[in-house]
């Protein structure tokens, strides 16, 4: 068997410096990952490191993904969330079929000292963060030192980040609409209206949706609630106690449906018989609840075939740009028409 290559053989093959060779091999910062990529390949290829000696980011894959989920003001976000889940799996198989590893970060940033210590010291190649929360100005000020990174979210005016994710305003506004179409006329909305990009997008659907129906907006019918089952259960609760009363609701996402839904049915309140509900994401559990759930179907796993093959030709110095895809009304049961 040969011996093994010095560090300097590994530098004459690659046409660099020793000290550069050494600073990529030990996965410095202060070395760009395509030419750390370049390094740690040859250095495979000439059996540089025994396996055991490796470091992490030293395997085969064209690149390493990191998937961060922001988190919610006041709140932790949670990989168990379903729409998450059914995210992260899209991004996965795309990874996979682009040969790219995938890496799920704990770390929650919360601030511009967060996020720009998470890119500086984060073991990939690139960065998927999975939602906006209120980060939507950080990632604009990151833009000025890291450009290995993509949102999923919304598009904004003055935005320089990339982000891919639905037609929002269009989604809401179609919800609504198709409430408005089956007769409804005390339409409620659920969800976030004030913090959340995607959020403000899909209510401002829902108002337009309403003028255009010429319904009248009534205040008391938008009703802020957390994404969680939990927290939309109580909100519709809270909302008939009060005497409020409505035939329609559009959910900001489906897990606020379902738990608006187990709200109503606890209230005495048949759906879609006295309330009709549409919900918005079509996650899977959508298809399976009782009643069946309506909802805004999103193209996901076209969404984590972009957000990877974007991030890759952005590490080969390519140019990101955002993208918006179409969403779909989906009619199932819980809205009786």
């Amino acid at each position: 068997m040969p011996p093994r290559p010095r560090l300097q053989d590994i530098a004459r093959i690659a046409g660099m410096s020793v000290a550069t060779v050494s600073r990529a091999l030990s996965d410095s910062p202060s070395v760009n990952r395509v030419t750390k990529r370049r390094i740690w390949s040859i250095a495979r290829e000439h059996n540089y490191f025994a396996d055991a000696d490796a470091p992490v980011p030293m395997s085969g894959a064209n690149a390493t993904i990191a998937i961060v989920i922001p988190p919610p003001h006041g709140r932790e976000g949670r990989f168990s969330d379903p729409f998450y889940l059914e995210m992260i799996s899209d991004v996965g198989e795309a990874a996979r079929d682009m040969g790219c590893d995938l890496l799920l970060s704990h770390l929650t940033p919360k601030n511009q000292h967060d996020l720009s210590a998470l890119m500086h010291n984060i073991r990939a190649d690139g960065v998927i963060f999975l939602g906006q929360s209120y980060l939507h100005e950080r990632f604009n000020h990151l833009m000025k030192s890291h450009r290995n990174f993509i949102v999923w979210g919304a598009e904004i005016a003055g935005q320089t980040y990339c982000s891919v994710g639905s037609d929002n305003l269009h989604g809401g506004a179609r919800a609504t609409a198709h409430l408005a179409r089956l007769g409804r006329r005390q339409i409620a909305y659920l969800g976030d209206v004030g913090e959340a990009p995607e959020m403000k997008q899909r209510y401002q659907g829902y108002l337009n949706a309403l003028s255009q129906a010429g319904l009248d907006f009534d205040p008391q019918l938008v009703v802020p609630c957390h994404f969680e089952m939990e927290s939309a259960q109580a909100a519709v609760t809270h909302l008939l106690h009060k005497g409020v009363r409505c035939d329609g609701i559009f959910a900001a996402s489906d897990i606020i449906a379902l738990g608006a839904i187990k709200g109503l049915t606890r209230a005495g309140l048949k759906v879609p018989q006295d309330v009709s509900v549409v919900g918005y994401d079509n996650i899977q559990l959508a298809a399976y609840a009782h009643p069946m759930l309506t909802t805004i179907s999103q193209e996901l796993a076209r969404a984590g075939r972009l957000m990877v093959s974007k991030l890759l030709g952005a590490l080969n110095e390519g140019e990101m740009l955002s993208e918006r895809l179409s969403t779909e009304l989906v009619v199932r049961e819980s809205c009786g028409g």
